[in-house]
């Protein structure tokens, strides 16, 4: 077994990136494991946010003067930055948006509403995030179309037998996340890629929580769609990205219309649109946050992902030795690969009562459905406690968690 020791991570120099990591919650040291619903943020980071209203606030793309062009280079900068973090062929292929939700509903409502209709199928899987879920619900009730579901079995792993039992001459679009925000399963993407376009499928995945723990290439991938938050990689919230091939752009209708998305408006004439990526980025976007969106991939691209996945794999592994001491503790998700995420029930206490007391400690965790409560159900539960790890977590941090975890229960019982 690999020791923290041999790993290439420096976590006390990480660690004195994150200000926030240095304060207290009810007069205990934080520890904050709630990563897969929001990653703290490095000073680099947020020094963006001062430098930019304080020497270049300016609207961007319209503007001639100099603080209108300096806003718009750092804004494109970071078009190049997500471009090399993906692999994208083109930065004509990056189109900014507010997370990944919204990277969603735009291919929902742009792609989907053009492509989709009575007799065609649309897979998803029983591990997705509501945010793959609903915008698919919302348009098939709309169009016509069905929706199919790729079932997960008792570990936590799709069914790959079921998937592709389950595609087929009708189906469009698979859309499935890259990684399980709920219970931490790494999907095959690739493969899955594979087979949809051997079905002339596309594949829109959702990488919210692969981004921040994996290198992502969408080209090796095959993906068609691709679509992460910012805020789940050491960045800001507001700011997020869609990948999609440049031809699939190109074709797809504008979803909002607005400044900056135009080339031409007239009563007289239809009105004619920007060149992509811009024909989808109606209106002033959040410049700061996409620009700190940009200096945050610097930030991890400086750390190297393969060193972050490493570490946080082996947090993974020392947190779920350590809470198997918890008495009627039960882990959910056990698929052989993982990234950081452990979740878990423990019989005869509620989740939400072992998360309000273990902040009285200082850990922070998430509970409740995920926003994954078809998941759930699936594993007979309506709630779990979630630890999630980034690469500033610590294996002692992880003994806090246990140590705390097992004086709640005590208290509870």
């Amino acid at each position: 077994m690999t020791h923290f020791s041999d790993l290439l991570l420096d976590v006390a120099r990480v660690r004195k990136d994150f200000p926030i990591l240095d304060r207290e919650v009810h007069g205990k040291p934080l520890v904050y494991l709630d990563n897969a619903a929001t990653s703290q943020t490095p000073r680099q980071v947020i020094e963006v946010f001062d430098h930019y209203y304080s020497q270049m606030n300016a609207n961007i793309h319209r503007g001639l003067h100099t603080l209108a062009d300096e806003a718009t280079a750092a804004f494109e900068g970071t078009r190049e930055t997500v471009r090399g973090f993906l692999n994208a062929a083109s930065t004509r292929e990056i189109v900014f948006t507010r997370g990944t939700t919204e990277a969603l509903n735009l291919v929902a409502q742009s792609w989907g509403r053009a492509n989709l209709g009575p007799g065609d199928e649309v897979l998803i899987s029983q591990l997705e995030h509501h945010s793959n879920i609903v915008p698919w619900q919302l348009l098939a009730a709309e169009r016509g179309f069905t929706i199919k579901v790729i079932p997960v079995d008792e570990r936590g792993a799709l069914d790959q037998d079921a998937y592709r039992d389950l595609i087929g001459e009708r189906t469009r679009l698979v859309a499935v996340n890259h990684v399980s925000n709920a219970l931490g399963t790494i999907n095959p993407v690739a493969e899955m890629a594979q087979v949809a376009h051997q079905h002339d499928a596309l594949i829109l995945v959702d990488g919210a929580q692969a981004a921040p723990h994996e290198p992502i290439d969408v080209q090796a991938i095959g993906a068609d769609f691709y679509a992460f938050s910012g805020h789940k990689v050491y960045g800001p919230t507001g700011a997020g990205v869609l990948y999609a091939r440049e031809a699939l752009l190109e074709a797809m209708p504008p979803w909002q219309g607005g400044g900056e998305m135009i080339a031409t408006v007239s009563f007289d004439t239809p009105t004619t649109f920007a060149a992509i990526p811009h024909k989808f980025e109606a209106g002033t976007p959040a410049i700061a946050e996409v620009i700190a969106l940009g200096r945050a991939i610097e930030w991890v691209n400086s750390i190297g992902l393969e060193h972050i996945s490493a570490w946080e794999h082996r947090l993974l592994e020392h947190a779920t030795e350590s809470v198997a001491a918890v008495d009627g503790l039960r882990v959910l998700g056990t698929a052989p690969d993982k990234a950081g995420v452990l979740s878990f029930v423990v019989d005869g206490v509620h989740s939400q009562d072992i998360g309000l007391l273990i902040d009285q400690l200082g850990v922070a965790i998430r509970t409740g459905h995920h926003c994954a409560q078809p998941l759930l159900a699936q594993f007979g539960v309506d709630a779990t406690c979630r630890a999630s790890f980034a690469a500033y977590n610590t294996p002692e941090e992880v003994d806090v968690l246990v140590e705390s975890l097992q004086r709640v229960i005590s208290m509870l019982r």
